[in-house]
């Protein structure tokens, strides 16, 4: 084999580790705090709340996790893996992290609320 082959593929072995495999499974979606009031008044999803430390939730908040801790609360999560979940925290750092372990969990309608309740507590 050439060369080119050997660089191709050692520049797959660094960057795959780097962008993980939920590249491949698919990509959460994002939630402006107007989109999700508008959501909130026929609710049809499961809201998740995952800022530490734990937070006023927004009304409708089905549980609270700590971020990090995703993964080993699985069983408080939707069985179904298609169910809509939307995850926040306080400014969308924290979700961020929540929502990309969902994906990677399997879980393929994921959305992120923008800016999370400090964003959501400014709507009128």
């Amino acid at each position: 084999m050439n060369n080119k082959f050997y660089i191709y593929l050692l520049g797959w072995m660094i960057v795959f580790p780097l962008i993980g495999f939920s590249a491949f499974a698919g990509d959460y979606k994002t939630v402006t705090p107007t989109e999700l009031k508008t959501m909130l008044t026929e609710k049809d999803f499961f809201l998740l709340d995952v800022h530490i430390p734990e937070q006023t939730h927004i009304t409708g908040t089905d549980a609270f996790m700590d971020y990090r801790k995703i993964r080993g609360n699985a069983d408080k999560l939707p069985a179904d893996k298609d169910t809509k979940i939307v995850v926040y925290c306080r400014s969308g750092s924290m979700s961020y992290s929540a929502a990309n372990d969902l994906i990677d969990m399997g879980y393929t309608n994921v959305y992120d609320l923008e800016g999370g309740t400090r964003a959501f507590n400014k709507l009128p």
